[in-house]
């Protein structure tokens, strides 16, 4: 019996042909991938780089190695933006991961006036982050503010909101909750909407409560959605700004400047682009350990 061996094509032609054969697919990522490529690792490979050197103004002058690095941690500006973003990561979680979950619950139980409801949690998320800030700024202001006019009607004495160490984090993180929790809880309502009725049904004639069902059925099915929005929000208040910029400019005595403040102040104050670009791998750096950690656990804890 006679074996036909089919010739191997070489690999150049065997891409080709694998290129063509998908060519509608590369059609439609095009866009995205030159997107990403010139918006998203450009900067971030040319940031890296600028990381090595003295620069002068935004221009690399002479190459230093690690010097920027040694130099920015070693300052107390920096290690006091390392604890505070971490402290609003952990105050985010503790305020606003919880909220959008229990509200997305409440929507779905909603049997009238569903249109508007949506749209009044959705509302904050689509208001100008600056222009939330600023807002938040006056309702937190030290004698005309909001919530000290409101303190006045029962004859509490001012709170000094944004003026306090202890209070500025988690002032400001209330008002970071309260611009994004909309958005975020849409897309839990979207996934509870795919969450199988007949097993509600099932646990309420075995007599299950409202927390058992939340617990038993309403978590494990949104069980994905739930992990992603975890790794999103780290990764977004990881990188915290424009915030603490425009509602305390990081004070008091740097009680509220973060990770990429530093590196905005660093870059565009003190015009040092080498120390602010370190500054930036520096976070870039901690989002990856954070988020190799994380999925790490969940697998171990899968497992």
């Amino acid at each position: 019996m006679q074996v036909v061996t089919r010739k191997k094509r070489p690999l150049g032609k065997r891409v080709a042909h694998a290129i063509r054969q998908d060519i509608g697919a590369w059609v439609l990522m095009l866009p995205s991938l030159i997107i990403f490529t010139f918006f998203v690792w450009q900067p971030l490979v040319n940031g890296l780089i600028l990381s090595l050197y003295e620069t002068k103004g935004f221009d690399p002058v002479r190459f230093v190695g690690l010097k920027n690095f040694l130099d920015v941690i070693s300052e107390s500006s920096f290690q006091s933006a390392v604890a505070n973003t971490f402290k609003y990561t952990l105050w985010s979680l503790v305020l606003g991961f919880p909220l959008p979950i229990l509200t997305a619950v409440m929507l779905n139980e909603v049997k009238r006036l569903k249109g508007f409801f949506r749209f009044t949690v959705y509302f904050p998320s689509i208001v100008p982050g600056v222009a939330a800030a600023i807002m938040w700024e006056l309702i937190y202001h030290p004698t005309s503010g909001l919530l000290n006019s409101v303190l006045a009607l029962f004859g509490a004495n001012a709170v000094p909101w944004l003026q306090s160490q202890n209070l500025v984090i988690p002032c400001i993180v209330i008002m970071m909750t309260w611009k994004g929790f909309g958005s975020t809880a849409i897309l839990y309502l979207a996934s509870l909407q795919g969450v199988n009725q007949e097993l509600y049904e099932a646990a309420m004639i075995d007599g299950a409560g409202v927390f058992r069902k939340f617990w038993n059925i309403t978590l494990p099915s949104i069980s994905g959605m739930f992990s992603l929005m975890l790794v999103m929000q780290i990764i977004s208040v990881f990188q915290v700004m424009y915030e603490p910029l425009t509602m305390t400019d990081g004070g008091p005595n740097n009680a509220s400047i973060s990770l990429m403040l530093t590196s905005y102040f660093y870059g565009f104050r003190f015009y040092q682009a080498g120390r602010a670009a370190a500054v930036g791998t520096i976070t870039f750096l901690f989002l990856i350990g954070l988020t190799v950690l994380y999925f790490h656990l969940q697998k171990k804890n899968d497992s």
